[in-house]
């Protein structure tokens, strides 16, 4: 496979990552408002009517994050065959994506055992509030942390490589600014889905958490696709 074939992989991917991220996003939504964490019971009936929903969402979640792994990959890629001096770079990238999205499938793992829980009928209030709280962080402030280094360490890269226009490496830096503003959120008052800046809020947990990352890998897909011509690589010289 040659490094066009490679990079028209990778755009692919990501671009088939973002549409179905679009896809998902309202279909998150179409479960209503979330119930207080402390009635539990109320929680378990939210759970037990929207285990379809939450399913869903859960298996396009997997779908999408092989598909962003699949993006980095190619990504990395041009890095390395554009400036092999920063391949380390283009390591640490990967690196951090594999890790977040680890991290993000584990939340999901979490989110789905609910749903089943609920769906085995006669759930445990207490078991499906521990595993719906256990996400929070996941989601929220820990992967916001990580997104952050991400989308920083993949602006460098691109502006001190010169791979592609260095505007889309600033999208970067900007949606790590963005990430790492809303990291506190971990902080103030008690998690609550219905509101905007707290641990659970659908600020960092569901606008920040997605869009940021999500724009930039848009752009950077979109010029990976539309690469016409291969880099050759630099000899590497020594003393």
């Amino acid at each position: 496979m040659n490094d066009l074939k490679i990079y028209r992989w990778g755009g692919a991917c990501g671009l088939a990552a973002i549409i179905l991220f679009l896809v998902e996003f309202p279909i998150y939504f179409l479960r209503g408002p979330v119930p207080p964490l402390a009635d539990t019971n109320k929680l378990s009936d939210y759970i037990a009517k929207n285990t379809g929903n939450v399913l869903t969402v859960v298996l396009l979640h997997v779908l999408i994050y092989c598909g962003f792994l699949v993006f980095l990959a190619g990504f990395c890629h041009l890095i390395r065959q554009s400036r092999p001096e920063y391949e380390w770079l283009s390591t640490l990238v990967f690196g951090v994506g594999l890790v977040y999205t680890t991290l993000t499938l584990a939340a999901d793992s979490l989110e789905g055992a609910s749903a089943l829980d609920a769906l085995a009928g006669k759930a445990d209030s207490s078991a499906i509030r521990a595993l719906t709280e256990g996400q929070f962080l996941m989601f929220g402030s820990v992967a916001l942390i990580l997104m952050a280094l991400l989308l920083v360490s993949e602006g460098y890269t691109i502006v001190a490589s010169g791979a592609l226009p260095k505007w889309s490496g600033w999208v970067g830096y900007a949606g790590g600014v963005l990430c790492l503003a809303f990291t506190p959120s971990m902080f103030p008052g008690v998690p609550d889905p219905n509101g905007f800046y707290n641990p659970a809020g659908w600020g960092p947990f569901g606008v920040v958490a997605g869009f940021p990352l999500g724009a930039w890998a848009l752009i950077v897909s979109i010029m990976m696709l539309r690469k016409r011509e291969s880099f050759v690589s630099m000899p590497v010289r020594f003393g």
